[in-house]
Order: C-alpha cells, then structure tokens, then sequence
C-alpha cells in the first residue's frame, strides 16, 4: 500500500471506518467490521492528537473553535480519547476553562470534548481541583447561561458526584438545591433531565449524617408534577423518564428509616398513636381513667381485637418485625386522622360482625405496608436500566400515605367480594396485590385515577382476567387444541365425579339450626360404600372423625330420592323466621326430596361441603354437578392434564388442520409375511 500511494512512514496513518462515528479500526475491534463497510485512510489517532492539541492553543478565535469542534467529535473514539490524554489534554481543558477567557461557543466545545474524555473512564476524578470544580458550579448558579454550556456544566457535576464521594463533599458546598429549581422550571427538556440527574446524584451520594439533604425529595413533589403534566407538549424521553424514576425511587428511600425502625413496646410516644387509633375508632377518651386496672386492661383488649391486631394484649410487638415496622403504624394514623370516616366505617364494620369473615385492620394494614413497599421497591437503590416510574407520586406531598389509603379501601372491598375468612387471608392479599399491579401498570396521572382505576378491577373482573389471559397463553382456541380438550373433558368430569361420591362415602356433620338459633345440635350423614343408601343420625356434640355405619339409625335409598333443591326453596328456609336466616346460611342450604313430599334438609358447615355434597347427590340422580367447585376443579385439572399432553410438543406450532391422508399404494408388498 504504501509503495503503491507513495506514502512513506506508515505508522503515521491509520484506518478509521467511514460513517458518523469516525472510530479508528485497531486489534481490539477489527472483527467487529462488518462486511461492506466503507473504511477511510486517515491519520493516526497520536498523530490527530497532536495536531488536535496545537491547534486549540491557536491565538486564532476561529480557528481555535473548529479545533475544539473536531475534538469534540474526536474524542468520542477511546483510541484517540487514550493519545490525547498522553498528551496531558485533559490538564489543557481544565486550565482553558478555569482561566475563564472562553465563553459561548468556545466553551461549549471544550465542555463537551472534556466530557467525552473523561466518559471513557481512563482519568480518575478525584484528580480534579477546587478551582476547576468553582467554575463548573458558577456556570449552574447563574441565571443567564448558554444551554450548552449549561448542560455539559450540569453533566460534569453528576458524574463527578457519582464517582467521588471527596467530589460529592466539594460539589455540595458550591451548589444548592435552591440554585437548581429555577433550571426545572424553563421550557428545554434536556436541562430539566440534567438537572433531575444532579439532585438524584446529590441524594444517592448524601451521607448517612445528613440525612436531613434528602428529606428535600418530599419538596419536588409539587414541582416536577407541574413539570410533568404542564410544561411538556410531548411525551417524556426516555432519558427524562430514568431520572424521574431514580427521585422516586429516591424519594421512596426517605421511609426505608420508618420501614427498618422497630417499635419499642415500652415507648410511650409510640403506645400513644395505638391509643390515638383505639380513641379515634371508638371514642373512648374518658375510659382511660375509669374502674379498676382490671377492667381497663379488658377493655384495651377488647378494643385492640377489635382493631384487629395480632396480640390483643400489646399490640405494640406487631410493629416489632421488620419490614414494614413503624412505617405500617405511621400509615394507620394518617389514614385514622384524614380519612376518618373510612377509617371508622372499617373498623367498626368488620368488629361488629358475628361470623369469621371480618376483615382484621391492624393485621391488613401491617402485611399491606409490607407488600406496598416490595411493589414500588421501597429501600432498593434505583437501576440503570430501568425507566419505570409512576406520575402519580409527584402530585401529593404524602403520596405514599395516600397510596394506602387507596390500597386499604380496596383491600375491605376485595376481601367482602370474596366473602373470605381469616384463612383466606393470604390469597386476599395475592388478589389484591394483582388489582394493585394492573393498575400501576396503565401509569396514572394521579391519585384519584389511580383509585377510579382500581374500581374496574374487582375480584369478579380479575377473574375473568385470569381465564382469558390463560386461554390465550395456552392458545386454547385452535381446532387440534379444542378438539383434545373435548376429548379429555369426559375423562376429568369422570374423575371429579368420583372424588365427590368417596366424600359422601366418608361423611359430614351437620348442625341443626333451631328457631332459637341454637347450634350446639349436630347430625351426620354418610353414603353407603355401595352408593345406595344415605345413613344418617343424631349426634351429642361434633365427631372428632367418621362416623361408622351402625351408630347411624336411620336409612334413605338413594333410589327413592327425586329431587336436590337449594337456596330458598329449601322448605326449611320457607319456616316460620325464615326471614330472619342471615344471607351466609341462605346459601349453605339444601334438600334431599324423596318420596310422598318428604325432605331431608341440610346446613352445610361451609361452601366447600356445600359444593361437595350437592355435587355428590345430583351425580347420583345421573345429574349435572354445576357448583364453582367443579367448575374450578375442571379447569384446574384440564388445564394441568392439557399441559402434560402437550409437553413433548413445546415450541412446535400446532397446524389448524391435520395433515393430508396420502393414497393409497399400489400393492403391499411391502407388508411383512409373517410364515
């Protein structure tokens, strides 16, 4: 090449692809070329540098600004960015820059060329002076400055936060957070990113001592929200979408102190918000003082299950554990004092009922806080990669507080739409983890869309989410797919059929509701192993388990049964007081007709007996078992057996319709003989 050209001491020159990067092709990445690509015979990247490096020493304005301007775009090459540095480039642009002499253009590309340099992370920061730093922040603290300079000014301060905690101290005492709000209320979108990243840089580095720094987080609620929804046109770039999701994760980071704080039971400051929540809920002000220890003992006890708590006795040990220690107490109280009416409402509506579906508050609210926080990430440093930041949090000052507020009324709601019990507790709170998810997932603009949000996702329509989405997931709509689950369907209603009839088998106690609602009567039945009879009889108190054959003195063949009936055509909810049967019993409620207008009538003790037996005695009379257990247990079961069958076939697409059949051969002779 070099005879062919004539060009004489090639170490002098190099190759550099021709595009927009303008990257210099060396060991490291010349396997990266890819095939086609335009290359360009240039100059070496030493000896770019060193024309680089006189020529922005130039007494010339002009021609010194084209040489900061093809530096700029130089330096973006680690290649080139390493022989500039050699040459103790990164002292010359400091020193440029702290003698002051440059501005407007001049300064705008020597900013930007120091910045590509330093993002290769071959200069430490640490190495940087006052006097440098000084400088930097002036550009920031005035009000008039070109938006370049501003920028990279603003960039420089980050990264130098970032990667110095010395820096950090430094770059605290020359900058306020005052003297950057003004920054987040001008119009470019690019400034306010900048600025966002400087004051996260500014909490993520704050010490522990001061932790005093980031409590301003709670102050930019009310201004990036205007900034948000206000000032912006267009939608938010992804660049300003990071750094709003680090001030909130940051943000969120100010109740980790609260989360991790483990309440003392012997602070009495902190046993007083729990008897602020007892004083708000059942006005109790002047109990305090009256009767005997004995007596209020027993009543703080009383009030405190009521509230539902753990331990009635202290409930100062539930805020013991941690996460969500004292932050769950700290969202009662707000809760108690602000939306006092709700607050009532739930308490008092679900200590007053006397079955076991109450809704226990303190224990909600605890589990609540913590499930809360594992959501939005609560204590968890923010991530790099991660733009996903909720709007709604920068329009209240208590927008956590607030949040559960929410999250509290959804949680009672829920827990009535799903009649559960202190068993069902768990699966509650999965139910309403899911209604809180989808909802964040559509990022609403505020609260109070959040919470309208929150309205069309009832425990009924989560439901139906989950059939559909499972129905498409496992493409249950295709001809091959629906025709093997109609073939399966016979094999599992089978199978239901006859765990249904092996419970009957094995029996059930029943109570006897009086007409003075006595339950202390109970009676068993139990299906004969034959499935032809019914045996049945009185008992003294609840078995421990079943009940043999001989004890039970009476008999009905299950030939003579005509009819199962439910609900209020039950003959013993058309009594006398029938009016007065409360929904629960209602539907726990069926009869057995048989012969000459006679009725067996039942109570089951819960739904789940409830499904069994209906199911079990319509598929004796040769019926359709169609309670919500079966149906769960079919598309438990189908879906389980679907997958097994479908599992050498993962990954395959399944044709529509089924191969051709070929013709028929000319003979068969290919069949084997076997004489």
């Amino acid at each position: 090449m070099t005879f062919r050209w004539s060009l004489g001491n090639h170490e002098n020159f190099a190759l550099q692809i021709a595009d927009a990067t303008n990257f210099y092709i060396t060991e490291k990445n010349r396997n990266d070329i890819k095939n086609g690509s335009i290359l360009r015979l240039t100059t070496s990247p030493y000896q770019t540098a060193v024309q680089l490096h006189e020529r922005i020493q130039s007494s010339s304005m002009d021609a010194k600004l084209e040489a900061l301007k093809d530096l700029a775009n130089a330096s973006r090459d680690i290649t080139f960015a390493q022989e500039f540095i050699n040459l103790d480039g990164i002292s010359l642009l400091t020193q440029m820059v702290e003698s002051g002499t440059d501005f407007g253009d001049l300064l705008s590309f020597t900013l930007t060329a120091f910045v590509e340099l330093m993002d290769h992370g071959i200069v430490s920061w640490d190495t940087f002076s006052v006097a440098f730093i000084k400088k930097i922040a002036s550009y920031v603290n005035k009000s008039a400055m070109d938006t370049a300079v501003l920028q990279r000014s603003l960039a420089i301060l980050e990264s130098m936060v970032l990667n110095s905690q010395d820096l950090y101290h430094k770059v605290a005492q020359e900058i306020t957070i005052g003297q950057l709000i003004p920054h987040l209320q001008g119009t470019d979108q690019d400034i306010q990113t900048y600025t966002i990243a400087v004051i996260n840089a500014l909490f993520l580095k704050a010490p522990e001592e001061k932790r005093q720094v980031r409590m301003h987080a709670q102050y930019f609620h009310t201004l990036l929200s205007f900034i948000i929804f206000t000032m912006h046109p267009t939608p938010i770039n992804d660049e300003m979408a990071h750094q709003l999701y680090v001030l909130q994760v940051l943000t969120f980071n100010l109740l980790e102190d609260r989360m991790m704080t483990k309440m003392d039971p012997q602070d009495q400051a902190q046993r007083d918000i729990i008897f602020e929540l007892r004083r708000i809920a059942f006005d109790v002000e002047c109990e305090p003082n009256s009767g005997s220890i004995e007596k209020r003992k027993s009543m703080y006890t009383r009030d405190y299950k009521k509230l539902g708590f753990i331990n009635h006795v202290n409930p100062a040990v539930d805020f013991t554990q941690i996460p969500p220690g004292m932050l769950a107490l700290d969202n009662m109280l707000y809760f108690a004092r602000h939306h006092q009416d709700a607050y009532i409402r739930i308490v008092l509506e679900n200590s007053s009922r006397e079955d076991k579906h109450e809704c226990p508050f303190g224990r909600s609210s605890i589990e609540l806080t913590k499930m809360l926080c594992e959501i939005l990430k609560v204590g968890e440093l923010p991530s790099e990669n991660c733009h996903d930041f909720h709007p709604m949090f920068f329009t209240h000052d208590r927008s956590f507080e607030e949040f559960f507020c929410i999250c509290i009324q959804l949680l009672n709601k829920t827990w009535k739409e799903m009649r559960a019990t202190s068993e069902d507790f768990n699966k509650v709170m999965q139910v309403v983890r899911e209604q809180i998810m989808r909802a964040l997932t559509l990022k609403p603009n505020s609260l109070d869309q959040f919470k309208s949000r929150l309205q069309n996702l009832s425990y009924t329509e989560i439901l139906k989410i989950r059939q559909s989405e499972r129905m498409n997931q496992e493409d249950f709509q295709s001809r091959p797919i629906l025709e093997l689950r109609e073939k399966i369907q016979p094999e599992i209603m089978e199978l239901i059929k006859q765990q249904r009839l092996n419970r009957l088998c094995e029996g059930t106690c029943f109570r006897k509701i009086s007409s003075r609602r006595r339950q202390d009567k109970f009676w068993y039945c139990r299906l004969s192993p034959n499935h032809k009879v019914l045996h049945y009889g009185d008992l003294e108190e609840s078995p421990q388990g079943e009940v043999p054959h001989d004890s039970l003195q009476d008999k009905l063949p299950v030939a003579d049964i005509k009819a199962v009936i439910t609900g209020k055509d039950c003959p013993h909810m058309k009594e006398k007081g029938a009016l007065k049967q409360n929904k629960e019993v209602l539907e726990l409620a069926f009869s057995v007709l048989y012969e000459s207008d006679e009725y067996l009538n039942f109570i089951a003790p819960d739904k789940h007996e409830y499904c069994v037996w209906t199911d079990g005695l319509n598929a004796l009379l040769g019926k359709e078992m169609t309670s919500d257990y079966t149906k769960s247990d079919m598309d438990t079961l189908l879906s389980m057996e679907m997958k097994l069958r479908l599992l050498d076939l993962e990954n395959i697409q399944i044709p529509e319709a089924p191969p051709p059949i070929p013709k028929e051969p000319s003979n068969y002779d290919f069949v084997y003989d076997c004489n």
